[in-house]
């Protein structure tokens, strides 16, 4: 009886091993999933200094940022009327333009802002950038800015990398998207589009839509 109460005994430490070692993986495991989920991957081309926004040209000196909603209506207006010539800027290394792609106007907004910045990543930004207005749903959140579609549209804008259908897929830069609205909410900035000339925001009323009221704010920062 004796040796039996003893087997019983040691039987019971085991199962009390097992389960304490079951439970510790447990916790490990969600530790590692919330780390995980909480993990904030960055773009290459992105500055925490900046508001977490997409940099082209960082060192020079007159500065252009835009917020911007890729679901939003005004947007799609604005980048319609001023896109090109802010391109030409961005190409000829004329100012900092730094975009800071807003997510507020709903989920689709946060797929659309995570899969520019894997555009970013694949030297395409300003293309996709375009897609992505040119092809905006008439709908917000309609559905139809699925991640397969996102990664057609990356193909439209002329990204060939497959590294971009993964980063899309993969959800790498949906965190990011965060930071962009947190740095936007502590500056005050609650309007889309939202555009400041050296840190001075110009005048949505009647410089966003007249090109040439744009531009002379734009030569009047030192942008010619």
């Amino acid at each position: 009886m004796a040796q039996k109460s003893g087997g019983d005994k040691g039987t019971r430490v085991l199962v009390i091993g097992m389960i304490i070692f079951v439970v510790l993986v447990g916790v490990i495991f969600s530790v590692v999933s919330a780390n995980n989920r909480n993990h904030v991957s960055i773009p290459s081309s992105v500055s925490k200094a900046d508001g977490y926004g997409i940099v082209f040209n960082a060192k020079a000196k007159p500065t252009i940022d835009i917020w911007e909603d890729f679901q939003c209506p005004v947007c799609q207006r604005f980048e319609a009327t001023n896109n090109d010539y802010i391109n030409t800027i961005v190409k000829a290394g004329k100012a900092k333009v730094v975009f800071h792609i807003m997510s507020f106007i709903g989920a689709e907004s946060v797929t659309a802002a995570a899969a520019s910045a894997c555009a970013a990543d694949a030297g395409k930004f300003l293309e996709f950038h375009r897609a992505l207005y040119v092809n905006q749903p008439t709908t917000e959140n309609s559905g139809q800015w699925t991640d397969p579609t996102l990664i057609i549209l990356g193909g439209t804008a002329g990204i060939t990398s497959k590294d971009f259908g993964s980063c899309v897929s993969s959800g790498k830069y949906l965190n990011w998207t965060k930071s962009v609205e947190a740095n936007a909410a502590k500056k005050g900035i609650n309007a889309t589009p939202t555009v400041f000339v050296n840190g001075k925001e110009i005048n949505r009323n009647t410089q966003y839509m007249d090109p040439a009221a744009f531009k002379a704010v734009l030569k009047a920062g030192g942008i010619a």
